[in-house]
């Protein structure tokens, strides 16, 4: 079943899958292109340190590049920074880096930067970042090494180290923030604009 409206489906410049079964879920139908850029790149040139402004540039930039080659239909792209303070993470390159953001994060409460950009015709006509805390549990060096052990390689796929949707649930004790946000995609207020352009049948 679906509720968008659209002759085309909707265009989702990303390859997560998080944010793919957020979309199916909403009833909204997309197909995926995912977005060719080189975000170190674009990030180191932009002098952006803000983790929202960095979020929100490389959504936009996804969105812009894909919309690029597909005229006339709605594309949206996504991208989430996690900070701690004034330090920014990566997605750990293994296990051993894996296990050093779990040190640093334990016992914190850092942020995720959500944000999402909608394009059309090589135009940004929507944009937005959410942000939620995240309290991460004090951990040991035994509790790391069995969170690794049983995560295993998902945990290079993410950054922090975790999905918050398996297993890394366990390394938490707060969460201030949206399910949507969280995931990576700042979903009502993507929602709202679509509803506006008269995508939606709901």
């Amino acid at each position: 079943m679906t509720i968008w409206r659209g002759k085309e489906p909707l265009i989702l410049a990303s390859q997560s899958r998080a944010r793919q079964m957020l979309l199916a879920n909403a009833g909204i139908a997309f197909n995926t292109v995912p977005a060719d850029i080189d975000e170190r790149s674009v990030q180191e040139n932009s002098g952006l340190s803000a983790p929202g402004e960095i979020a929100g540039l490389l959504a936009r930039e996804k969105a812009l590049f894909v919309s690029s080659k597909n005229p006339g239909r709605y594309v949206v792209g996504a991208d989430q920074t996690l900070a701690l303070g004034n330090r920014l993470f990566s997605k750990p390159a293994g296990r051993a880096q894996a296990a050093e953001q779990l040190r640093l994060l334990a016992g914190h409460t850092h942020e995720l930067h959500s944000a999402v950009a909608a394009a059309r015709d090589g135009k940004i006509v929507f944009s937005d970042v959410s942000v939620a805390g995240m309290t991460m549990r004090r951990l040991d060096e035994s509790e790391i090494e069995a969170y690794l052990d049983q995560a295993g390689q998902a945990v290079t796929t993410s950054v922090g180290a975790y999905q918050l949707e398996g297993l890394g649930v366990h390394l938490f004790e707060r969460i201030e923030g949206d399910h949507f946000t969280i995931l990576g995609l700042p979903l009502l207020p993507l929602l709202a604009f679509l509803r506006g352009e008269g995508q939606l049948n709901v």
